[in-house]
């Protein structure tokens, strides 16, 4: 009996791989025009439900399209920008900063724009958006409560794009959902915990040299996680909150909490490793030790500790100005 699956072959990065001239077209690219549109559709709904409505004001569509366009150019400016300075190791994007927004690889194929992060999103994002409430005279806690209502859900597919792109697997495991992606780095079967790990899961090694191990398929437990779980509370909170801001502070803390969890079961980058260990040798395509910490953990620390205290911060103040909200007023 197999206790592990195989990542399906007739998964390609591109949507049309042998189609000439559509071969550009790739599932994560599109993944992410979905998670727009879903952001956009809740955006839509919270703002028909008067979410957003200020004293003498009701909102406009024009409004939310501009809103959210900043929100996502701010974004994707910062999720690059993020990626190629931050977690790339080779200071190729420091001394040619060009190379950031360059979509073609040294041989003039293109590549797209590969490799963008989360943690640098969400700082350009919320840049984006703070700018634009400042910039058009509206409330900001109350705009940026509505937007992370809908960015949850909407970044289900973007998940979904990286296990399309077989990539930020997770650590081996045994466990029988364990998936066996095509990239993944491989051990030499003449190794006696390799020997033992394959017979534990079923895994036929005679007459291999190396050997492709199972992986948790970490960007479905974000996809599940940290998308479609996060955004069922959030949507289930809309109603009740206290005070502008409570949301965004509730998203960033859940976010945070949810992803410095299961960054215990993804692997880090090769590249980097972890930024704070207890054991500077320990391996990285296993756990070893819930003190080794990746850069992703240490962002999501800040997350969560930044959350709690702006969220602390804006209930008091909003208590001494006795703007606190009760349940009449958010269901109005």
């Amino acid at each position: 009996m197999f206790l592990y699956i195989n990542y399906p072959s007739w998964i390609h990065p591109q949507v049309f791989p042998s189609v000439p001239f559509l071969g550009i077209l790739r599932w994560y690219g599109l993944m992410y025009v979905c998670a727009f549109a879903t952001a956009w559709c809740i955006l839509k709904k919270v703002s028909k439900e008067g979410m957003l409505d200020s004293e003498g004001y009701t909102v406009k569509e024009d409004d939310l399209y501009s809103f959210i366009g900043t929100g996502i150019l701010f974004l994707l400016l910062g999720a690059r920008i993020f990626s190629t300075l931050v977690y790339d190791t080779t200071g190729d994007y420091w001394r040619k900063p060009w190379l950031i927004f360059w979509p073609f690889d040294k041989n003039m194929h293109f590549t797209g724009l590969a490799g963008m992060s989360y943690h640098g999103g969400f700082i350009g994002g919320l840049l984006g958006m703070i700018f634009w409430c400042i910039r058009n005279k509206k409330p900001a806690g109350k705009w940026i409560d509505a937007m992370a209502i809908s960015i949850p859900l909407g970044y289900t597919f973007g998940r979904l794009g990286n296990f399309l792109n077989a990539e930020l697997y997770g650590r081996i495991t045994t466990m029988p959902w364990g998936m066996v992606f095509p990239t993944t780095e491989k051990f030499s079967t003449s190794l006696p915990w390799v020997q033992e790990f394959c017979a534990q899961i079923g895994m036929n090694i005679e007459g291999l040299k190396v050997v492709n191990l199972p992986r948790h398929p970490s960007p479905l437990y974000e996809a599940f996680f940290e998308g479609l779980v996060l955004w069922v509370i959030l949507w289930n909170t809309r109603k009740f909150k206290k005070f502008d801001g409570q949301i965004a502070c509730m998203y960033t803390f859940g976010y945070g909490f949810v992803r410095f969890i299961i960054e215990y079961f993804r692997e880090p980058d090769a590249e980097i490793g972890y930024r704070i260990a207890k054991d500077s040798g320990a391996p990285i395509y296993m756990n070893t030790s819930l003190l080794n910490f990746s850069t992703g953990q240490i962002l999501c620390f800040l997350m969560m500790a930044g959350s709690l205290t702006l969220g602390l911060i804006l209930y008091f103040r909003a208590k001494k100005k006795g703007l606190l909200l009760n349940l009449r007023n958010n269901k109005k």
